[in-house]
């Protein structure tokens, strides 16, 4: 059951930071309530909301309109290309979730991918998984006896 969790536990993760993501876009930058609210007066919600908005509206790098999300998000990536650790896959794949989320697509979806694939390719390889009891899944060949 702990290997189980430790399989599944950074893909749960994702999903749940991609929903706070989600929520983070239509439920502040995207809400016409939350705009009329911003226009009027000043509160906590518009703090947060203009923060996000400077996050993925930075400026323009070699004629391309990349934002901080995107900045991270390939910084992960490269991380998580050269230091091969759980943990720096993990967060290549969620900050390229986050990046593509909030409008930042090509790097985070570079990020994304990277971070995805790294960590399937580490979990492979960390040993057999719980459903496959003999090792590499019977391809293995024994002379007989």
């Amino acid at each position: 059951m702990k290997n189980v969790l430790r399989l599944t536990l950074p893909w749960l993760s994702l999903i749940a930071i991609g929903a706070l993501a989600y929520a983070l876009r239509y439920a502040l930058v995207e809400s016409p309530d939350v705009a009329n609210l911003c226009e009027k007066s000043a509160s906590s919600e518009c703090t947060l909301r203009h923060i996000a908005v400077m996050g993925f509206i930075l400026g323009r790098t070699f004629g391309y309109q990349m934002g901080i999300y995107g900045w991270v998000a390939l910084l992960a990536a490269s991380l998580a290309l050269f230091w091969k650790k759980p943990f720096t896959a993990w967060f290549a794949a969620a900050t390229g979730l986050v990046a593509v989320i909030l409008y930042c697509f090509a790097p985070g979806a570079f990020a994304l991918l990277v971070g995805c694939l790294r960590l399937v390719r580490l979990q492979s390889s960390a040993g057999p998984t719980p459903f496959d009891h003999h090792g590499a899944g019977g391809r293995e060949i024994h002379a007989q006896p």
